[in-house]
């Protein structure tokens, strides 16, 4: 099990600890309801240093990012952030990943945790004849998340950068909490604004208590793995292994916003003529009509009780209440307004097909 640069500061707060990715990481601290209510109203703090980071650079890096994602990576520019995925060979996906333009010429690639070893062989895989310059930099740079309204307010005093200015899916490279040389990055994962701050290793522990100190006028506090599950999911973001796989195409997870067909990449022929030729599943979004809480791999049955579908995400939203989730059903079930059920032990609880986000911000 590894740890992160900041596992003994989570142990010393009380966490909860669990295994995940591989890393010993903090599922909670006070409860998942409070924390959720934290990062809605306030400022809260993640951990999420075991993520996996990339660099791609040389004359070939953008050939390389173009070749293995479904974005048009040509589009960015110095300080900006791009989301994607990248197709495999056979209509899934191998992973949904940031893509931050450094300089020109270099790239850096946020991938998930559990994905690093399995992206870094499939991106390998085709720089074998693009030859991009490839670093995989993970085990060296710690990844904070300060995710919350009072976000901007609570940080400022850490840098000199005005971070209001600093734009959805923008960063700086700049001075933060007396680091040199830290991304500020105005992405997250949590629809409540905020940022996400890389710095190496041997500075996390700076930046996070110099981040508690800026933020404890504004009742700053640490957020665990779960609270960030159920942030993303009231926005419909989607979870990698939960919501996409190898198995599901961009197309059918409503990722065709990240997958232009004005390039060459991996299987895109065949997601071209899958756009042409309509999906026969679509990953919904639903909400209970009845009391109950939806969870991951819950059958999805029409109303004669005949399976329809699975559920791939789902939890009783602290925000609003209800019960709400995400999952696949037939494209002709998929029809925002829709009524459709979830077997929820023997019963079989009425939900509605809704617009995404669940909870608006």
């Amino acid at each position: 099990m590894k740890n992160t640069a900041l596992t003994k500061i989570h142990e010393s707060l009380g966490a909860k600890m669990v295994p995940f990715a591989g890393y010993n990481m903090p599922v909670s601290y006070e409860g998942v309801n409070i924390e959720h209510e934290t990062v809605r109203k306030g400022v809260g703090v993640f951990d999420v240093s075991h993520m996996g980071e990339f660099l791609i650079e040389g004359p070939n890096a953008l050939a390389l990012i173009q070749k293995v994602s479904s974005n048009d990576a040509s589009k960015l520019e110095i300080g900006k952030a791009q989301y994607s995925c990248m197709p495999n060979e056979t209509g899934g996906i191998v992973d949904d990943l940031i893509i931050y333009k450094i300089k020109e010429d270099q790239y850096l690639l946020v991938v998930n945790a559990s994905n690093i070893d399995k992206d870094w062989a499939h991106i390998s895989k085709y720089n074998a004849t693009i030859n991009a310059t490839m670093k995989n930099i993970s085990e060296g740079y710690s990844l904070l998340a300060i995710q919350g309204p009072k976000a901007i307010e609570a940080m400022q005093s850490l840098t000199d950068v005005d971070l209001a200015k600093i734009k959805f899916y923008t960063f700086e490279v700049a001075p933060f909490a007396g680091v040199e040389h830290v991304i500020i990055s105005a992405t997250g994962y949590t629809g409540s604004g905020g940022f996400e701050i890389y710095c190496k290793n041997e500075d996390a522990e700076q930046v996070w208590n110099r981040v508690f100190e800026a933020g404890e006028a504004f009742g700053i506090k640490p957020i665990g793995l779960a609270a960030r599950d159920t942030l993303r999911l009231e926005m419909g973001y989607c979870l990698y292994g939960n919501d996409i796989n190898d198995t599901t195409s961009p197309l059918e997870a409503g990722l065709g916003w990240i997958t232009k067909f004005t390039k060459d990449f991996v299987n895109s022929e065949a997601l071209a003529k899958q756009k042409e030729e309509g999906v026969t599943r679509k990953l919904i979004a639903f909400e209970l009509n009845e009391r109950g809480i939806p969870r991951h791999d819950y059958d999805i049955v029409d109303e004669n009780g005949t399976k329809i579908g699975i559920v791939t995400s789902g939890t009783m939203s602290p925000s609003m209440g209800k019960g709400i989730g995400l999952g696949y059903v037939p494209t002709e079930l998929s029809k925002i307004g829709s009524t459709i059920h979830i077997q929820i032990r023997k019963n079989n609880v009425p939900a509605t097909v809704v617009k995404l986000p669940f909870y608006k911000v």
